[in-house]
């Protein structure tokens, strides 16, 4: 966390916006709809007002995302350097120390975002960073073209589980209604992010389905995606995206946890909740962060220390949870 980050309103961030140039704009590791949708939305919006944008990520994006990702030119030095949708700056993965001390500007709707850029703008209201991006693409005065509103909506629409979760508000109605007015193409977009499988991910998930895990009076699901399983089916990358929210459709879980194996000791842990539990609480507690309904952390240990660690954070949740309504009763 920097002592000297200086919070933004939107009227600032767009003064700032205004006055640099030659933007490097970064995305998370593993990056998902909000990430890649928020940045080339801003790419594409600071390019009309006659700016040099580049946008890069330390992992592969998919190739789904094509679509709106189609300008790749960077034939400039770049003199100011935005993180968005990055709460952390570990985050952006094996690039983050090259960028310690030097991000200009952290765009963001992450409440647990630990203020690591010099400006932050942050929304913990909005239910995308693409959100964000739309109310500073409005207020510069930037046209949102077609090209535009297929990012944004990809933000918005992926992360909110297609306008499912309970972090939608009525704005993030407007906004995608805003985007329908332009032409975004939603139902493409929505068959794409949510409606096609591949047959490696359709085998991954049966393996790890068939390995579920339940506990604490079958109030918590376990799901692992282990490096074994990923080679046997040849699902890794970018494909293994969404295997936290399988659990969301088993009644009575109130706490879905995905364990993915990263490295030989290394797990990246996702958790979706639902009330009265804080998922980006118990996330915290192990390093990480996120939203009340969705967060996640990094564990180092094997497979059985992963769960061992992450379970005895949810039990202490649970626990507290159950302490709290019985003095209410």
């Amino acid at each position: 966390m920097s002592d000297s980050c200086v919070m933004l309103t939107l009227a600032d961030l767009c003064s700032f916006l205004k006055k640099r140039d030659n933007y490097l704009v970064l995305t998370h590791a593993s990056p998902d709809g909000d990430t890649l949708g928020s940045a080339y939305a801003l790419k594409l919006g600071l390019k009309k007002l006659g700016k040099k944008v580049q946008v890069i990520c330390c992992d592969e994006i998919p190739h789904k995302y094509d679509y709106f990702i189609f300008d790749h030119d960077c034939d400039f030095a770049p003199d100011t350097v935005v993180a968005v949708d990055v709460a952390d700056i570990k985050l952006l993965g094996n690039i983050y120390s090259q960028f310690e001390n030097r991000i200009d500007l952290n765009i963001d709707h992450h409440i647990s975002n630990t203020k690591y850029a010099k400006r932050l703008y942050l929304d913990g209201n909005a239910a995308a960073c693409a959100e964000c991006v739309y109310e500073i693409l409005d207020e510069l005065g930037v046209e949102i073209d077609r090209d535009i509103a297929n990012a944004l909506y990809t933000g918005v629409s992926t992360d909110t589980g297609c306008f499912k979760y309970a972090n939608v508000t009525a704005r993030t109605h407007e906004i995608a209604a805003r985007l329908y007015e332009v032409g975004v193409d939603a139902a493409d977009i929505n068959r794409k992010m949510f409606d096609t499988k591949s047959k490696s991910r359709m085998e991954l998930e049966m393996m790890v389905l068939g390995a579920a895990e339940f506990h604490f009076d079958d109030r918590c699901m376990l799901l692992s995606v282990t490096s074994e399983m990923q080679q046997k089916t040849g699902c890794t990358g970018s494909e293994l995206e969404g295997v936290a929210a399988m659990s969301r459709s088993v009644e009575g879980v109130l706490v879905g946890i995905s364990l993915k194996q990263t490295g030989d000791t290394t797990f990246k842990i996702s958790l979706r909740t639902y009330e009265p539990l804080d998922a980006s609480a118990i996330c915290k507690s192990l390093g990480g962060g996120g939203h009340k309904a969705a967060a996640g952390c990094t564990i180092e240990g094997d497979l059985a220390f992963a769960k061992e660690q992450i379970l005895t954070a949810v039990k202490k949740a649970l626990e507290e949870a159950d302490a709290g309504s019985d003095t209410t009763e």
